[in-house]
């Protein structure tokens, strides 16, 4: 038992100096690898309770820098993701990933831009233009909404660095490959994997959720997104990182998504053909997807989903 005392002080005293959110916890980088890092975001949507906060921000710490993926959704967000950073290693932030255009996982770079000026912050190039374009200033407006006030002060800070498909960014002796739009189309048209190759590390963004379900917006494709998880299991990696949800390997954080879109596939090509309405698949889907009636979201999102993929489904039987 008394080996157990320092361990256990270790604990709370880190949890004690982790950012704390009032009713949801205390949040801190956890360690995936040697160098690899992820705070894990609350589960539930934007709001005033979580302060806006709801991604997975990730650190990869090199010899002389940080690499940052996801700096959070506001500005305020970023400086708590950067008081984190600072508790593990005093080494300054050399670049930073952006995932996709959603403002939840980007907005965060106003703050980081302001703390270290010279970082290159890298996107695809599809989502640097919409950012630009008003999608940036879109999801300002959102998320003040959404936290009544609590992100206000954030601009929208632009990517300075457009990606392409399997290219290798060297960072402080740190190699990412980027896989961009894999399938044309999956959770956004804007989508980018950073795969850090050192510890086999894949940050798949909302391609992937674990607990929570998201939207598929006009820009996303189902099928698409089914594509991508499987391209992503068949990297072999050792480490994968949802955009929201705990990480783990390919079993543990990705299956289970990709099995939830299998069989929201199959039940709606079943519907389609017998001429069901989304409505009138939704029983059928729901009796399938007991183990998912916890995840986050579920209760909403299930028929915005089945109605989605009806639409995709539809629209490739043309």
């Amino acid at each position: 038992m008394k080996k157990l005392i320092p361990l256990l002080i270790l604990t709370l005293s880190t949890l004690s100096h982790a950012w704390e959110i009032d009713g949801l916890g205390h949040y801190k980088f956890d360690n995936l690898s040697h160098s690899t890092y992820v705070m894990h975001g609350p589960l539930s949507d934007p709001n005033k309770q979580n302060q806006g906060f709801m991604n997975n921000p990730g650190i990869v710490v090199g010899s002389n820098g940080v690499i940052v993926i996801d700096p959070g959704s506001s500005y305020q967000v970023g400086q708590q993701v950067i008081n984190e950073i600072k508790k593990i290693t005093d080494k300054p932030v050399i670049a930073t990933f952006n995932t996709h255009v959603h403002g939840d996982h980007w907005l965060g770079n106003q703050a980081i831009l302001e703390y270290y000026p010279n970082t290159k912050i890298y996107a695809h190039p599809q989502m640097i233009a919409e950012a630009k374009d008003g999608e940036g200033d879109n999801w300002v407006g959102v998320m003040d909404r959404l936290t009544e006030g609590l992100s206000q002060g954030t601009v929208a800070t632009y990517p300075t660095d457009s990606t392409t498909h399997l290219q290798e960014i060297v960072l402080d002796n740190e190699t990412f490959r980027i896989h961009n739009n894999v399938t044309g189309v999956a959770h956004t048209n804007t989508d980018i994997m950073i795969e850090h190759v050192g510890s086999k590390t894949l940050f798949l963004g909302d391609n992937n959720f674990r607990h929570r379900f998201g939207r598929f917006d006009g820009s996303s494709d189902m099928h698409g997104n089914i594509e991508v998880l499987q391209y992503a299991i068949d990297l072999g990696l050792d480490n994968y990182v949802p955009g929201h949800g705990l990480s783990g390997d390919a079993n543990e954080a990705v299956q289970p998504f990709l099995t939830y879109l299998r069989i929201i596939k199959e039940e709606s090509k079943k519907g389609y053909d017998e001429d069901l309405a989304d409505y009138e698949i939704k029983p059928f889907a729901d009796k399938r997807l007991a183990e998912y009636k916890d995840w986050s979201g579920y209760d909403e999102q299930l028929g915005q989903h089945i109605n989605k993929m009806l639409l995709e489904i539809e629209t490739l039987d043309l």
